[in-house]
């Protein structure tokens, strides 16, 4: 099977369990609900030409994020509950790796799901992120997440090492 016939089938599938979700399974809303999953499928396939998408690597990807999820979560929760707020906000550049496209798009949109880090542009290859505390080491995490992203996506990585 060709990959845009896959990357169709696969969206095709997501956006179904998305409105299944939304509908909360209601099976009469599928009259509206299949023919705006098609299109919504055949839309996503003209503006984002299909990619390589491994499922088996994007559910052993899931517990690497609940776990970053979880750390995060407790980590802004005791900065917002300890008496002198210890935070260092800053906003810093990320040189990414992956090639433009949709695993971009992906591990900018992971970036905002985890706490303490919000991304906020992507221009030349170079995501901008808000981090709560630029002491941390986010640019370990930001490589962790983008290591994730290229195994899900199965993408070389573009360069060898960080400039």
């Amino acid at each position: 099977m060709t990959t845009t016939y896959m990357s169709f089938l696969s969206r095709t599938l997501l956006l179904f369990i998305i409105w299944w979700v939304l509908t909360e399974g209601v099976v009469t809303s599928l009259a509206i609900g299949l023919p705006a999953i098609i299109l919504a499928a055949i839309i996503s396939i003209r503006l984002l030409p299909a990619t390589h998408f491994s499922w088996f690597q994007f559910i052993l990807f899931m517990p690497f994020f609940i776990r970053y999820s979880l750390q995060g979560g407790i980590d802004v929760a005791w900065r917002a509950f300890h008496p002198d707020m210890p935070i260092a906000p800053a906003t810093v550049s990320y040189k990414m790796q992956l090639p433009e496209g949709l695993a971009q798009v992906f591990m900018a949109l992971t970036v905002n799901l985890l706490p303490g880090t919000l991304s906020t542009e992507i221009n030349n290859n170079t995501m901008i992120v808000h981090v709560l505390d630029s002491q941390s080491d986010y640019q370990s995490e930001l490589a962790a997440v983008e290591q994730k992203m290229a195994r899900i996506f199965s993408m070389p990585l573009k360069y060898n090492e960080r400039s």
